[in-house]
């Protein structure tokens, strides 16, 4: 059976996003998600995918699970997966949650006590064409709050890298510093209006993750948990520009795709 054309599995997919958008839940839901120090926190996941460099259908699916506060890896699993979605921008959960999801269900099986409490993914949560990203996809399907972190800002919603924008970035000073992406409607999402972070979409916010780089990343809810907390644990995660469940997803999918291909070139440098 043939696949269907291009627009006809769009309009699929937009259906099947507006579905579980509802599912969505941008609020904390657990208890150490109220405490200061997170207290009650003690596994933090990372998941990702990489691939072999011109190879965009093979790739590493990556998890890793983490202590909390120490940040020493508890858990991790490397899995050679082969994607048949095809990449259309807006729509990129559909290629990869399948495999995400996979690696999660195979711990929740073999390794229970395992299960991360909150899962970082690379990539966007509510700030997505549709307030949809990977991280809000990954959640709904997982049950467990997710967090999106992205490196790059995506250019939706009438948010643009402006000069205004680039002077914002500039302003950052301190890991933990950031400031509020808000669309050309205005529109609030938030309750709390009074919160700085609880802005259009809001889904997002810009953060100098730490003192060490001077490039932030973009946060913003996945499932299960608020921006506000999704900003404090993203910066209490970070030793460098990433926090370190993304960060070691990356280089682990990574070293895997160099010792299992050796002759590919997977972006690491000897």
């Amino acid at each position: 059976m043939s696949a269907p054309p291009a627009e006809d599995l769009v309009r699929q997919w937009e259906s099947e996003q507006a579905c579980l958008r509802q599912q969505v839940v941008e609020e904390d839901t657990e208890d150490w998600q109220r405490s200061p120090d997170f207290s009650g926190l003690e596994r933090v996941g990372g998941v990702d995918l990489s691939f072999i460099k011109g190879d965009d259908i093979n790739a590493c699916a990556q998890l890793v699970v983490l202590s909390y506060p120490d940040l020493e890896v508890l858990y991790e699993d490397s899995q050679m997966v082969t994607l048949t979605a095809p990449y259309i921008a807006g729509f990129l959960a559909f290629r990869e949650t399948p495999f995400l999801l996979e690696a999660l269900q195979r711990l929740q099986e073999n390794q229970p006590t395992l299960l991360p409490q909150v899962v970082f993914v690379d990539g966007n949560g509510l700030f997505h064409y549709r307030e949809f990203g990977l991280a809000c996809h990954l959640g709904v399907l997982s049950g467990l709050p997710c967090v999106g972190v992205a490196k790059n800002l995506l250019q939706v919603q009438g948010v643009y890298k402006s000069e205004e924008h680039q002077s914002q970035i500039a302003a950052l000073q301190r890991g933990g510093d950031g400031f509020p992406l808000t669309a050309a409607s205005g529109k609030v999402l938030g309750k709390n209006v009074e919160k700085l972070l609880e802005m259009f979409l809001s889904v997002c916010r810009r953060l100098r993750s730490s003192d060490r780089s001077s490039k932030p990343v973009y946060v913003s809810v996945g499932h299960k948990i608020s921006l506000d907390t999704a900003v404090r644990l993203t910066h209490s995660c970070c030793r460098y520009r990433v926090p370190e469940p993304i960060r070691l997803a990356d280089c682990l999918s990574r070293e895997y795709l160099r010792v299992h291909f050796p002759a590919a070139d997977t972006g690491i440098k000897e």
